[in-house]
């Protein structure tokens, strides 16, 4: 089968290619970053209405998602720990302590029996579709690249970058799961 042979040769080439692990140490920063960057700007939104409305029409307004960015972002920093101690931080124990890979294939055929492990992995997919879908337009936004003539591209591409990115992750516990995969 192709995928017992194509897995591990991409998990290699990710976990020893120079570009992709500075990549990834920048990738790291930059959640650390967002998540700070989020972190003020929910407290900045509380200290400037310290008081509530007293009517309240946050729909008119905003989307359920976008004010539950903080929600939805701390389901997903669960979803990273989760995903990395599943796969990234056993199998680089295992390369500093052997200097050896481990067979994420096979480790992933392993986690993906569990039903309730399968469903944190879709749960934190479908986080990642609110979030990526409110954070997509909001960055251009935040940029100040808002703008009539490009929005409906942005809404466009965003949406359908919110959509597949998360299926695509998403496909994988659940092929598994159902024996698509083997």
């Amino acid at each position: 089968m192709m995928a017992v042979r194509l897995f591990p040769t991409g998990g290699h080439f990710m976990g020893t290619n120079p570009i992709i692990r500075t990549l990834e140490i920048g990738l790291i920063a930059g959640f650390i970053i967002h998540i700070a960057d989020g972190l003020i700007l929910w407290k900045n939104n509380r200290e400037a209405r310290p008081v509530k409305y007293a009517v309240n029409n946050a729909s008119a307004n905003s989307t359920w998602y976008s004010r539950s960015m903080g929600l939805l972002g701390t389901l997903l920093l669960i979803f990273l720990v989760i995903h990395t101690s599943h796969f990234w931080i056993p199998n680089r124990s295992n390369q500093f302590a052997t200097g050896e890979e481990l067979n994420l294939y096979q480790m992933m055929l392993e986690t993906f029996q569990n039903p309730i492990v399968v469903l944190i992995y879709v749960l934190g997919c479908f986080s990642l579709f609110w979030h990526l879908l409110h954070g997509f337009k909001s960055a251009f936004q935040s940029l100040g690249l808002n703008h009539v003539k490009y929005n409906g591209v942005i809404s466009f591409v965003g949406t359908a970058f919110s959509i597949i990115v998360p299926i695509l992750f998403a496909l994988m516990p659940i092929s598994i799961y159902l024996g698509w995969v083997k």
